[in-house]
């Protein structure tokens, strides 16, 4: 009885972390406004269709986070090994100023947004934020092939990107 009750168990946990794997996003996240440089409000959907047909890595940071400063490097070595690829950063940082400060202390090339809305928004509450650094990879048909990654040797990420 103990090995039919594990066995359940189990597998209902299996089934429940693949279900969380998330391929399209939500309506509330392509709505969900982030802020640019300049300081114009975009939705998450122009900032897809900008980089439509282009396989996307997203970066969800802040210069504050020590393990997003620390994965920064590596972060820098992928735009090397892939300059075919877009690279967006999506900062959770508390305020405009310190954003931008970060992005100009460790030299970020990319597209880079400000998201207002935090870890509880539309966004946040779509990826299940409880961590970051957090890697997603949108391929060229719009499709999340990678929904959670908080390493950038984690083995999905690096089978997507080759």
């Amino acid at each position: 009885m103990k090995k039919l009750l594990f066995s359940f168990l189990l597998g209902s946990t299996l089934l429940n972390c693949q279900s969380d794997k998330k391929t399209t996003f939500s309506d509330a996240a392509l709505k969900d406004e982030f802020i640019t440089i300049d300081e114009n409000v975009v939705p998450f959907s122009a900032i897809l269709e900008q980089h439509k047909g282009q396989t996307i890595f997203i970066d969800v940071w802040a210069s504050w986070c020590k393990d997003c400063r620390k994965s920064l490097p590596k972060v820098k070595e992928l735009q090397q090994e892939f300059p075919e690829m877009s690279f967006i950063f999506l900062s959770l940082d508390k305020s405009l100023d310190a954003w931008k400060k970060g992005i100009q202390t460790y030299n970020l090339k990319g597209d880079h947004y400000f998201m207002q809305s935090g870890w509880k928004g539309a966004m946040g509450t779509f990826l299940d934020l409880n961590w970051i650094p957090r890697y997603l990879i949108v391929d060229p048909e719009g499709k999340i092939v990678v929904y959670k990654a908080i390493k950038t040797k984690d083995k999905n990420l690096r089978k997507h990107l080759k």
